[in-house]
């Protein structure tokens, strides 16, 4: 695997190291040794799958308050999508600023997203499925999220979304008194 620091600390875009043959390929999605040489050492107790049916599917802008906050490594098998991490950590010197990269079954781009920040993404085609690793277990009545059209954030949505949750569609928009959460 190949880590690739961002410009928001902690967030890292990982490139899988494929060994192809005349069979096909292989590459491992997860080394701890090599997770804990960028500074990760927390161990994953969840793993989801997300299957969306159409290009344009929104899910975001999502995250877990304290104590159950939680770091999230994503990766794409099926198709592509623009995921996004914006960091929420109050006092951060990169508060609300975000990133967004492209991951797909073609590039093999993974990102991890560490505790503080929040989590969305597009789909960029139809029939487009996610493996997320969480390190937390999933918390109703903990979870939250920021409004993923809020100009305050300044993301460049390559697309108009074309199916949104009615959730995410509620989430408030930032505000003067959002300060952030603590991790």
């Amino acid at each position: 695997m190949f880590f690739h620091q961002t410009k928001l600390s902690g967030v890292y875009a990982i490139d899988l190291e494929l060994r192809q043959d005349d069979r096909g390929a292989f590459a491992r999605t997860f080394c701890k040794k090599e997770f804990a040489q960028i500074g990760f050492n927390q161990d994953f107790v969840q793993m989801n799958q997300s299957w969306n049916l159409k290009k344009g599917t929104l899910r975001g802008m999502h995250y877990q308050n304290a104590p159950f906050s939680e770091t999230k490594f994503i990766r794409v098998i099926r198709g592509a999508v623009l995921d996004i991490a914006i960091d929420i950590r109050k006092g951060s010197p990169t508060f609300l600023q975000h990133i967004a990269i492209e991951l797909s079954e073609a590039n093999h781009r993974c990102i991890l997203i560490p505790e503080g920040f929040a989590h969305g993404f597009i789909t960029l085609q139809d029939n487009t499925e996610l493996i997320y690793h969480h390190t937390e277990y999933y918390a109703p009545g903990h979870e939250a999220g920021l409004r993923w059209d809020d100009d305050a954030l300044g993301i460049d949505w390559p697309l108009t979304p074309s199916a949104l949750s009615d959730k995410d569609l509620i989430y408030p928009y930032i505000n003067a008194s959002f300060e952030g959460i603590s991790i």
